[in-house]
């Protein structure tokens, strides 16, 4: 006999007994249990591996960009979750990959948000136009199940999972019951029929309303869309993919046509860049799943009269930042107790390679010494307490990269001055950051 479990309403935590508080999201009296259903309490059938065919075709979206997060296209029968803030352009982006799929057969987009007008009238305002692009208008999941397994489209597209409804169960649209009943169905659909979903969820600062932090256990794949509202630019993050690789990024920009896959987002992160011999500004060579990507990272380091100092982090982890101002006062001398620490990721981007440490405190021992980084150069290298630079993943596509955007020399750890350099790109190897600030000044 199957036995109950309990799940947490909050954060949808599973424990085979109740518990007073979730000791995941720290939530009090917040269990509920659930029956087994059917379908756990039936025997599953069993086959070996030699029986069961592998099945590698994709389904191409026709958005380079998207495709290269997904690891090559979607896979038949996937449930792709597409996650961000509102008004991020969750809704653009689907409705343009949906028109690009649509192409090549039937794409169901159903919107729980908008009528079918509604849609129309963006649709052709982007420019997008296609007699195989099926609109719907419907928050019954049920409903959407019967026109999916009717229509039989290629693709179904539902925007958003949190305005879904299930008819037989209680719960205001976008609760945790709610979420969990219609994701079930979804789940059902795409398997049984081998339908590639692609759904919209919204993130809330509380996590109350079952986004994707509930949703991410039950899905395949889980995109995030990130950016700033008044920058022009977006990047789509895999952060959980069972097809492919974690952490990949796509780049777009935001403009009247819609989401304009970026080619060459290096460039775009360091526009301006160069452009005067400017002082606390140094160039880091990151890498964003197998993506290499050239940033700007600021620092401005100014005396200050009060007693705790300022230290003010965007683009950068902040505790990180802390780590490598504490390293550069025990290992080179600094006086920054008495100093407000400001740093800051050119464009928007956030940074969480241990690569651009080396950068990262070359920019602050810039500016706190009034002296310019040199413009030709860029700094890779992961930094230790002890001071020593670190070896970095991936270097050799760091230093192509580099390279291909005109950067005539790399700052990098001397463990790695065995690899050879490309004919325009001269390696500084450094053993420690007191040797690559020698070196630079």
């Amino acid at each position: 006999m199957a036995k109950r479990q309990f799940r947490c309403l909050v954060c949808g935590y599973q424990t085979p007994r109740w518990l007073g508080r979730c000791p995941e999201c720290g939530s009090w009296d917040s269990f509920s249990a659930e029956a087994p259903t059917k379908a756990q309490r039936a025997a599953a059938p069993v086959h070996t591996l030699s029986e069961i065919e592998g099945k590698d075709e994709r389904l191409q979206v026709g958005m380079e960009e998207f495709d290269r997060v997904l690891g090559g296209g979607l896979v038949p029968g996937s449930l792709v979750l597409v996650g961000g803030d509102p008004g991020i352009g969750k809704s653009t982006l689907l409705l343009q990959v949906a028109a690009h799929l649509s192409q090549h057969g039937r794409v169901l987009y159903v919107s729980g948000e908008e009528s079918v007008h509604q849609i129309a009238s963006r649709a052709r305002r982007l420019g997008l136009d296609s007699g195989t692009l099926l609109l719907a208008s419907v928050t019954d999941v049920e409903l959407i199940k019967e026109q999916a397994e009717n229509l039989r489209p290629r693709v179904l597209v539902v925007d958003s999972i949190q305005t879904l409804v299930h008819p037989r169960v209680q719960g205001i649209p976008g609760g945790i019951a709610q979420v969990r009943e219609c994701i079930a169905v979804l789940q059902q659909l795409a398997k049984g029929l081998e339908l590639p979903i692609l759904m919209i969820g919204h993130v809330t600062k509380e996590g109350i309303l079952a986004g994707p932090r509930l949703l991410e256990h039950l899905v395949d794949v889980v995109l995030y869309l990130e950016g700033d509202r008044y920058q022009s630019y977006r990047l789509l993050r895999g952060v959980k993919n069972r097809y492919g690789a974690t952490q990949e990024i796509g780049v777009f920009s935001m403009s009247e046509r819609g989401m304009m896959p970026v080619t060459n987002p290096s460039a775009l992160f360091l526009t301006g860049h160069g452009t005067d011999n400017s002082v606390g500004a140094a160039v880091v060579v990151t890498v964003e799943g197998t993506r290499p990507l050239l940033v700007e990272i600021q620092a401005l380091v100014s005396s200050t009269c009060y007693t705790l100092p300022r230290r003010m982090v965007t683009g950068l982890d902040l505790n990180r930042t802390l780590l490598l101002l504490a390293v550069m006062e025990k290992r080179l001398g600094l006086r920054l107790g008495n100093s407000d620490v400001y740093m800051n990721v050119v464009g928007g981007m956030k940074i969480i390679d241990p690569g651009a440490d080396l950068g990262a405190a070359l920019a602050v021992m810039s500016s706190y010494q009034e002296l310019p980084f040199p413009q030709d150069t860029v700094a890779i290298g992961e930094l230790g307490l002890t001071g020593e630079v670190r070896p970095v993943r991936l270097l050799d596509l760091r230093l192509r990269e580099a390279a291909k955007l005109g950067y005539s020399r790399a700052i990098v750890g001397r463990g790695e001055a065995s690899l050879s350099a490309l004919p325009s790109l001269a390696l500084i190897p450094v053993a420690s950051l007191r040797e690559a600030v020698e070196v630079l000044w």
